[in-house]
């Protein structure tokens, strides 16, 4: 066992040597190889997409059992759970206009639970919050994604409220995340249940990209036009492969740390 671990160090080692180029093309090589693998022994993709729900309900999981074992909210952005809030209220507006299914169910037990995040930092632990690293101006996202979703939305018989939306729920779950990483990048230290949470959504987050593109190459592209015409069906698969990669960093490092037996994530500089 020792060996083993002594192996995937090694690695790790030789990873964090190489120049930022070859990191790039060894994340693309081993995000394709994930997704073969997946594609193998994922028969049903859309187990995937509740898959992705699954995970994203346990980091959130690990929040809760944060703020009410540990009694602190140090670390967590308020900004990122409000805007996850925003996004999933929208989504499940949408759900309920336009198509009720199992995801809805899933989207209401995230978004109650959400919520009571919200409820918790504002409130509850309003002394532990740390404002001043919690900084990131989140109109510099809701309003380039409220903008973009104008002009960019399906082109379905749905009514326009309902098609626009739908684009601005998907296009503000692809950067929700950043002010947490905002924090995280102001701090440097990230604690053990904050990191856990944060690898939480990166899994997720690739998880339902995964859905996605599986689901294209299984139609050999049809669901894109399925999904309407224009940029929409682009604009789609574009929001869930960034959503994915803006967390990609971070879960490098956190397996980095993992493995190395850390239980406090340390960033180096220009990290998230």
């Amino acid at each position: 066992m020792k060996a083993e671990k002594s192996q995937i160090q090694s690695v790790m080692a030789w990873i964090r040597r190489q120049p930022p180029k070859v990191k790039a093309f060894l994340a693309v090589v081993t995000a394709m190889a994930v997704l073969v693998f997946l594609r193998v022994i994922v028969h049903e993709h859309d187990n995937l997409f509740i898959a992705s729900e699954a995970v994203h309900a346990l980091g959130i999981g690990v929040l809760i059992y944060k703020l009410t074992k540990e009694k602190t909210c140090a670390g967590i952005s308020l900004k990122t759970q409000e805007l996850t809030a925003l996004f999933l209220a929208v989504r499940l507006y949408c759900s309920f206009v336009m198509e009720f299914d199992l995801h809805t169910l899933l989207d209401s037990a995230t978004l109650v639970t959400t919520l009571w995040v919200i409820y918790m930092i504002r409130f509850k632990l309003r002394p532990t919050y740390m404002e001043d690293k919690d900084n990131f101006a989140i109109y510099f996202v809701v309003i380039p994604c409220a903008v973009i979703s104008f002009f960019i939305h399906p082109s379905t018989r749905h009514h326009i409220i309902n098609r626009i939306s739908w684009a601005f729920c998907v296009y503000l779950e692809a950067v929700s995340v950043l002010p947490q990483l905002r924090v995280m990048q102001n701090t440097k230290i990230v604690e053990p249940f904050t990191a856990h949470y944060v690898f939480a959504l990166g899994i997720a987050r690739f998880l339902s990209c995964a859905h996605w593109i599986l689901q294209v190459l299984d139609t050999q592209g049809r669901l894109l036009t399925a999904l309407g015409s224009g940029l929409w069906p682009v604009m789609v698969l574009l929001s869930e492969i960034v959503q994915t990669f803006i967390l990609a960093d971070f879960c490098y490092y956190y397996v980095q740390s993992l493995m190395g037996g850390q239980l406090v994530l340390r960033l180096p500089s220009g990290v998230v």
